[in-house]
């Protein structure tokens, strides 16, 4: 089969890169996308099962890292694009391992970039697209936006790690010429999240009846950005964007983390058939983590104006289509809350 295009995907077996790995395979049947992952604790290939078999769709397992490997991928499906995802991208984690999130998001976004450059000796048709994060720019008050030309200002070894990675991206445009895009988009939440994270950690405590760990006075804000949201402005950017942008993608849907788990509780009390106000019973307001960000809230009308893109999905909306789709995947959560997952969380909310 001739393909169009040829698309390589990193972190595709993850939360983010799952949903745009299914968009783009089902979407454009003309392209071949390639899914590279290193299947760390946060990949699952479970995540694509309903496109595992697409005749349009490889995976290869495999390290970011790896140098040949990555020269030998360009060599054999002469990518048009890259989409990177691949990246280490809790930051409890990082205030625990520093190290690995250095190798992986900074050091393996280069190998990533050389590989492309290397390849790419006509670059002309070609765009290297790089996914970051609104925790770059640091911490808000209780006013303002994050724009495109906010300067960063990382407060977390995961955001530090991160701003890393979009400088080397953005230098490899400046110096070498190479067609690169950045966007860097707020908190991403919805079906297939590893349960770290906020909302599907939540979830699954009420489930089981656990606490309801709230770092602080449970005040910080976040706006909330719906996965399929996100991924359709991803699309869109590639397809559309001009090369050497930058792009803000943010859900207009900014909640206090009280209020946001005061409403899942109640979303979740429904589904289980528990009265009323039973899960918030459950909240429990922990010793806050160091260098903690306040508030993020980003500006995406540049991606309006530009591409047409705007947020379709509310939080309250999110929140209950999340709730019930762990509810009713409780085998995929019970697969990936086993082993060591369970025992970091038992050792950091015991």
């Amino acid at each position: 089969m001739t393909f169009t295009k040829n698309i390589l995907i990193t972190g595709g077996a993850g939360f983010i890169g799952s949903h745009l790995v299914r968009l783009f395979v089902n979407k454009y049947p003309a392209y071949r996308i390639v899914n590279l992952d290193k299947l760390s604790y946060a990949g699952n290939l479970e995540n694509l099962r309903d496109v595992e078999h697409a005749p349009n769709y490889v995976f290869v397992k495999g390290d970011i890292l790896d140098v040949d490997l990555l020269k030998d991928l360009f060599t054999t499906y002469h990518f048009d694009g890259v989409i990177h995802l691949a990246a280490e991208s809790h930051v409890d984690r990082s205030i625990h391992n520093p190290l690995s999130f250095i190798e992986t998001n900074i050091t393996g976004t280069l190998c990533l970039l050389n590989a492309a450059r290397n390849a790419w000796t006509q670059p002309e048709g070609k765009l290297f697209y790089h996914i970051s994060t609104d925790e770059v720019y640091g911490s808000l008050g209780e006013t303002g936006y994050f724009t495109e030309t906010t300067p960063y200002d990382p407060r977390s070894p995961y955001s530090a790690s991160k701003a890393g990675s979009d400088h080397l991206v953005r230098a490899y445009y400046h110096t070498y010429g190479l067609p690169i895009v950045v966007s860097n988009c707020s908190n991403n939440y919805g079906p297939y999240q590893f349960p770290e994270k906020l909302i599907p950690l939540m979830i699954n405590n009420i489930r089981q009846q656990k606490p309801l760990p709230m770092y602080g006075d449970g005040q910080y804000t976040r706006d909330w950005l719906w996965v399929e949201d996100h991924t359709a402005a991803i699309d869109l950017i590639f397809h559309q964007g001009r090369v050497g942008e930058t792009y803000n993608i943010g859900g207009n849907n900014e909640r206090k983390n009280i209020q946001l788990i005061q409403c899942l509780c109640d979303i979740m009390d429904e589904l289980l058939e528990r009265p009323t106000g039973t899960s918030r019973q459950l909240i429990t307001f922990v010793k806050d983590r160091p260098g903690h960000d306040r508030r993020y809230a980003i500006d995406a009308s540049k991606l309006k104006l530009e591409l047409g893109w705007t947020p379709t999905v509310s939080p309250e909306e999110g929140l209950r289509r999340t709730a019930i789709w762990y509810s009713d995947n409780a085998a995929w959560l019970e697969h990936v809350t086993s082993g060591a997952y369970q025992h970091y969380y038992e050792r950091q909310y015991k």
